[in-house]
């Protein structure tokens, strides 16, 4: 059949060959080279692929590093020629010529009004939340060191270097490429909670910080173009964090944890705030006598310095200079902010007044500029950062929650049985009394007292200074609504009142079966007064968050996809009868398996009447580095997520789905749940899954401090989502991402026939849903490798339940390429997309032979018995991953 190329495809591939990225490649080639020649000149001849046979000792272990930093080069070399690409796409059609920026999303916005724009852009929030989910395979040296190559890299972009200052800079580039090789790339112990909190907030100091305000000016000079606003724009960004807070299936974080992760959080922000204001001072070297500065100006900066804890003379450092004397008095009463001591700032407020004031009194003398490089960006900075970094969110297991309220209750007497009628009626009952039974904490466990302790940081926290440093608490794997009342009285036992909570609480909606009992589950909520005071936020919202990576690990890709489509749509009409709207908190990740997709079609994709100007999305593991290490990405990053909620905020046309639409996808859906289920339910399948994948070897990575199985458990139902992504993702099945379509697009068009194939073909041109599960079902295969996937299905050890499975695998694979060609009309898998071909292909052969090595290493190690793994297969992991651009 004969490919059908559309606009679409154009602008997400792109050009297939960029000079300039092909140009640094090859240069950056000679550096790595240079340093393997220098360092590990053994592994020269199995790079050319002169050397057929697989390496041994020391040398398979210098071959394994050796193209491990390769495959990250090429990444940090992608990043570089995205930024520049980003650049010159302005340089030629304006700001609205780039992909995510807020330009383009007001210059495609149509015919609408200045009021219009302006209530949706104070609608505008947009939350990413940083979690210590572990699937980032670097080190924090090593993402350091990459970072330094790419400011490198950005340095040597410029054209005015003599030819002995470019060597240099390539010599420094070399340098670092050998600092890699010499530097261990694997973690020797697992991460604590507390190296994550740092790990975490290094983003903030490298990159996110100063990225906040590059966001805000982008914003406001978009709107200024667009509607000739001088208006600024409102913050529309709060970022949160799991990091410290986090405790589902994670025994080491602790009370103690979460409260150095506020403090760590807090320290952060502050820091910053006197580095920028030690700047600012520095700079503002204006003389009153020359300036002209208005009385009430004056005033207001002499009250600035007032407030000041120095003692003495507060004018005597810099007489004549108002402005320097202003921000000094800053930075002390910052100092004194940070240290807890008299005369700190006690709310953000105060600090962003202040700064108000010294923007005003600088335009009032005509000094507009030095108060918008100055002094704005680091207002706009305490807008968003306040003095917390984030919003600290609690994550929990529905499980530890139930079982702490049954031994509260077992002190009193007998404990009714959860699921039964007793167990809701007392619920309720002691969530309407007055006052609640005296609790004897001392007489819990330590799994009861710490959760009360919790809940009492919490309530601390959330009446403290910063309200805003502590965010919701999140119930995961929540199953029902006596869940959720459930944590509101727990809230109640540590003192958090009986009227109305400040706990936000949130529910979790993960599997197949929960994501379709939400709407009940809400409606039921709803009619309890205390849980509804307590829910319902500002503009009669209520947050919800929904889990990609479980629901595809029950149900499979299709399935899962349609059923959070399902979910929201539902939810949202639930909601609208009881005239509130929901916030979605979408609990996404990396890979195509836990809903990673590229940010612009993903939020377009989402159904009608779900967003409405708020959206929050966790952002994990390897995302984080890869879209935040970087100030320049990390402000497009964060531009296309906020600009793509505006955008579909202010698009009023959005159509709902057509009624064919949806038969259809209800009809693909539960064929593939059928195809995906039959696989998982087959005889011998877990043993298949452990055998032919190192899910059980994943654990030697020590990629962070939480455990791969909940409460340790061993069944295929109790493991993470991540490990059981990661694991598929490394023997090259990929199932996750694709298994179940083939036999459902195949289905379909047996009972449908010709119009079938009509209604496929009108749904992938019109259907955003569709879609976007057809291209990422097509990525997901296009990566899958069934002669790969063949060599792992041997380590099985029983011979026909490997064929067997395999079998099954192998014939669903054929399926769903077959299927593919039949909705998109095109005969190559991965021609639609160019780049991501050009990309895979400069890893391919060499990951090929890394596959051979794993599959060896599995079969040294699990002959050996003695269940240590070697360094050689930890690092053909990594180089899996990083070849990949994921883990989990």
């Amino acid at each position: 059949m004969k490919e059908r190329a559309t606009a679409t495809d154009a602008e997400r591939s792109g050009p297939v060959s960029d000079p300039y990225a092909d140009r640094l490649r090859a240069e950056v080639f000679g550096l790595w080279k240079n340093v393997i020649t220098r360092r590990v000149p053994a592994v020269l001849p199995l790079l050319a692929g002169a050397e057929k046979e697989l390496p041994e000792g020391k040398t398979l272990i210098s071959y394994l590093q050796a193209l491990n930093i390769w495959f990250q080069l090429l990444t940090i070399v992608e990043e570089n020629a995205a930024m520049r690409g980003r650049r010159q796409a302005e340089t030629d059609g304006g700001p609205q010529a780039v992909d995510g920026s807020f330009a383009k999303a007001l210059s495609e916005c149509g015919d609408i009004s200045v009021a219009d724009f302006k209530a949706s852009a104070d609608r505008l929030s947009v939350g990413p939340t940083l979690t210590a989910h572990p699937t980032e395979a670097k080190r924090v040296t090593v993402l350091e060191i990459h970072r330094r190559i790419y400011r490198a890299l950005v340095t040597l972009e410029t054209q005015h270097w003599t030819p002995h200052e470019r060597r240099e800079l390539l010599a420094t580039i070399e340098s670092e490429i050998d600092l890699l090789m010499l530097t261990g790339e694997l973690r020797l112990e697992r991460p604590s909670p507390e190296d994550e909190i740092e790990w975490g907030l290094q983003f903030f100091r490298d990159s996110l910080f100063d990225a906040v305000p590059e966001l805000f000016d982008a914003f406001h000079v978009a709107a200024h173009n667009r509607f000739e606003l001088e208006d600024e724009p409102t913050p529309c960004l709060r970022f949160h964090s799991w990091i410290g807070g986090d405790r589902d299936g994670n025994p080491n974080v602790s009370i103690q944890t979460t409260r150095t992760a506020l403090e760590r959080n807090r320290t952060a922000i502050l820091e910053k705030y006197l580095s920028a204001l030690i700047i600012a001072g520095q700079q503002l070297s204006i003389s009153a006598s020359i300036s002209g500065l208005q009385p009430d100006a004056a005033q207001a900066l002499a009250d600035i310095i007032a407030a000041s804890p120095a003692e003495g003379d507060n004018f005597r450092a810099n007489p004549g200079e108002q402005f320097r004397q202003a921000i000094s008095a800053m930075r002390r009463r910052m100092v004194a902010t940070r240290d807890g001591a008299e005369k700190g700032y006690r709310h953000v407020s105060a600090f962003i007044s202040d700064l108000r004031k010294v923007e005003d009194a600088l335009e009032s003398i005509g000094a507009d500029r030095l108060a918008t490089r100055l002094v704005r960006p680091i207002r706009w900075q305490a807008e968003v950062f306040g003095f917390r970094t984030v919003t600290l969110d609690v994550r929990q297991n529905s499980s530890v929650t139930t079982r702490v309220l049954a031994d509260i209750w077992a002190l009193t007497g007998a404990a009714n049985e959860y699921g039964t009628p007793e167990w809701s009626e007392r619920l309720r009952t002691e969530l309407a009394a007055g006052e609640l039974p005296a609790l004897d904490r001392d007489k819990l466990d330590a799994e009861g007292q710490e959760l009360l302790g919790l809940l009492d940081l919490m309530r601390k926290t959330l009446h403290g200074n910063d309200p805003q440093a502590m965010g919701p608490f999140i119930l995961s794997m929540t199953r029902s609504c006596d869940d959720l009342l459930g944590v509101f009285l727990l809230a109640r036992y540590a003192g958090f009142g009986s009227e109305k909570l400040d706990l936000r609480v949130v529910p979790l909606f993960e599997t197949i079966e929960d994501l379709r009992a939400a709407p009940r589950i809400l409606e039921e909520l709803l009619t309890v007064p205390l849980a509804r005071r307590s829910l319902v936020g500002v503009a009669q919202t209520i947050e919800i968050m929904l889990g990609y990576s479980d629901s595809n690990k029950d149900g499979g890709f299709i399935c899962s996809t349609w059923e959070l489509e399902k979910a929201q749509r539902n939810i949202s009409r639930t909601l609208e009868a009881q005239e509130l709207k929901p916030v979605f908190f979408h609990g996404r990740g990396g890979s195509v398996s836990r809903g990673g997709a590229p940010t612009e079609r993903a939020i377009a994709a989402q159904p009608k009447g779900t967003i409405h100007g708020k959206l929050r999305t966790t952002e994990q593991g390897e995302v984080v580095s890869s879209k935040f290490a970087n100030r320049g990405t990390a402000r497009h990053e964060l531009e296309s997520l906020a600009s793509s909620v505006l955008a579909r905020s202010l698009n009023r046309h959005v159509p709902d789905i057509e009624p064919d639409f949806h038969d259809a996808l209800e009809a693909l859906s539960g064929m593939s749940q059928t195809a995906y289920s039959t696989l998982l339910h087959k005889p011998g399948f877990i043993d298949y899954f452990q055998q032919a994948s190192p899910v059980e070897e994943l654990a030697m990575l020590k990629m962070g401090s939480r455990p791969a199985r909940r409460f340790g458990a061993q069944s295929l139902d109790d493991l993470r989502a991540i490990p059981w992504v990661f694991a598929w993702s490394q023997n090259r099945h990929l199932i996750t991402g694709w298994y179940g379509f083939g036999s459902a697009i195949a289905s379909f068009r047996r009972f449908r026939q010709s119009d079938g194939d009509a209604l496929l073909q009108r749904m992938f041109a019109e259907s955003l849903l569709f879609r976007l599960i057809v291209d990422e079902v097509e990525k997901s295969l296009f990566h899958a490798d069934m002669d790969i996937a063949a060599r792992y299905a041997t380590l099985v050890t029983d011979t026909a339940v490997g064929e067997e499975i395999f079998g099954l695998i192998r014939r669903e694979y054929e399926a769903g390429c077959e299927a593919l060609h039949a909705v998109t009309g095109c005969a190559q898998i991965g021609a639609r997309f160019p780049n991501m071909k050009g990309r895979f292909a400069r890893v391919r052969g060499e990951l090929d032979r890394v596959h051979d090595i794993q599959i060896a290493q599995l079969r040294q190690i699990r002959a050996a018995g003695d269940g240590k793994g070697t360094v050689p297969l930890m690092q053909s992991m990594n180089c899996v991953a990083a070849a990949l651009g994921w883990t989990g």
